[in-house]
């Protein structure tokens, strides 16, 4: 008894909104289940219903951290830059750092029949080609061509997801992967290249 309420003490909602978020992203939206995340978190059933009155509240909870990690922290990091270049430069860069986070996309994106999750899934995809259009009118593109491009780069990010997802080895690691960002932001960034020049000594060709 006193373990039970240790671990009920312990646990916080965020972890169990973590546990369901990994579930998520190795086994899809069905993955999303009291007992085996109970179990993945070495706790009983009891914990969960603690936080959570059913599996559909810990859904819930998972999607809103998700959407709040994923897109509107990555949102406020990219707005901290003052400089346009920068600012885009860092979306793109923090949008493609996590495997995890593809994952998840990916299986949400998978369950977009589910009218709960098809919901967040057009609100995060809309939130984030809005920002991504403000970034490229912030370097001087009219409305309609800042959208265009904000639509290109979007299709380039889900295009990376699927490569991860279904043929790793084509994405570069390590210190490559440095490179193959570069070139991403040359083909997507107008003015990157010789941007990237001039501030660090390369060509910004890759």
């Amino acid at each position: 008894m006193a373990n039970s309420r240790l671990c009920r003490q312990t646990l916080t909602v965020e972890h169990w909104s973590d546990a369901a978020l990994d579930a998520l992203a190795e086994g899809g939206v069905d993955a999303v289940a009291v007992e085996p995340i109970a179990r993945r978190l070495g706790v009983t059933k009891g914990s969960f219903y603690w936080h959570f009155p059913n599996r559909q509240a810990l859904l819930d909870a998972a999607l809103q951290r998700w959407e709040r990690q994923q897109t509107e922290e990555v949102i406020a990091r990219a707005e901290q830059e003052q400089d346009a270049m920068a600012r885009i430069s860092r979306l793109f860069r923090s949008a493609d750092a996590s495997r995890r986070a593809g994952r998840i996309y990916l299986s949400l994106a998978l369950a977009g029949n589910d009218p709960v999750v098809g919901a967040v899934v057009r609100r995060v995809t809309q939130r984030r080609i809005r920002f991504i259009t403000d970034c490229y009118r912030a370097l001087g593109l009219d409305p309609d061509t800042a959208r265009r491009r904000a639509m290109v780069a979007y299709s380039v990010y889900l295009g990376t997801l699927q490569l991860r997802r279904d043929a790793p080895e084509l994405i570069p690691a390590g210190p490559d992967f440095q490179d193959y960002m570069d070139n991403i932001c040359c083909l997507l960034i107008p003015g990157f290249a010789s941007s990237n020049a001039v501030g660090t000594g390369r060509n910004g060709a890759g």
